[in-house]
């Protein structure tokens, strides 16, 4: 018998702990609730949008559950499901290639050579992993919680839209934008990748240690929440 799995028990948590309080932000008396809280309540949400997409993203790399494999892609192919309707499979797909081609041409994370601020760069990130299948099938979910379920519709917005699509911006700014671009004299290892400077208390809060990045592509298969520690040893190699 094989023992508990940790990572698959964190994975379940953070699913979870996003639908709890998903739904009970879209069932909130938003009129009665004080207007300091709202911000809030976006805030934490879009932490727990981030963290569905960090689940999904430790599956791509086998991370949640490695000792069941279908278990592990169930997991991931229900985390990017709830996060935007995304193909796991394609997902999956550009994954591998970013590992395999950092900072490069062929790597679909990356801008095209030219437009390397974050806004650019940002809209290229999203043009490439966005479809209007995704979009269309985004607005029909909305308009069945809005007229089937009978959710409020400032409700959906504040705590439904904003959230996932500030997390969007979290996952580019501290996972993408910060650690693969070109540093000062060019990139000096092989990863094209650098990681940040942040204790592992607001690496978490930032990103779920995401920024750890030139770890995690040293270390692939190693889930999100063992890289701060692989971040200490790499600190006292060098």
């Amino acid at each position: 018998m094989k023992p508990p799995n940790k990572g698959l028990f964190i994975a379940l948590a953070i699913i979870g702990l996003w639908g709890l309080s998903l739904s009970i932000f879209l069932t909130l008396d938003v009129v009665r609730v004080s207007i300091a809280l709202i911000p809030l309540g976006i805030l934490w949400q879009t932490f727990l949008y981030t963290g569905l997409f960090i689940t999904a993203h430790d599956a791509m790399h086998g991370a949640v559950c490695q000792a069941y494999p279908r278990v592990n892609n169930i997991i991931g192919i229900i985390a990017v499901r709830l996060y935007a309707l995304f193909s796991y499979r394609k997902l999956l797909e550009k994954h591998w290639a970013h590992h395999r081609t950092p900072a490069s041409d062929a790597d679909p994370d990356f801008h095209d050579g030219e437009h390397s601020d974050f806004l650019a760069w940002y809209l290229r990130f999203m043009k490439e992993y966005l479809s209007w299948k995704q979009i269309i099938g985004m607005a029909a979910v909305f308009q069945i919680m809005e007229y089937v379920l009978g959710l409020p519709t400032l409700n959906l917005i504040l705590f439904w839209v904003f959230p996932a699509l500030l997390s969007t911006l979290q996952l580019f700014y501290f996972g993408t934008y910060l650690t693969h671009r070109t540093p000062e004299g060019g990139y000096d290892n092989p990863h094209h990748a650098q990681s940040n400077a942040y204790s592992t208390f607001w690496s978490f809060i930032t990103c779920y240690h995401f920024g750890y990045h030139w770890e995690h592509h040293e270390y692939p298969y190693v889930p999100w929440w063992n890289l701060p520690e692989k971040r200490k040893v790499s600190e006292h190699s060098h």
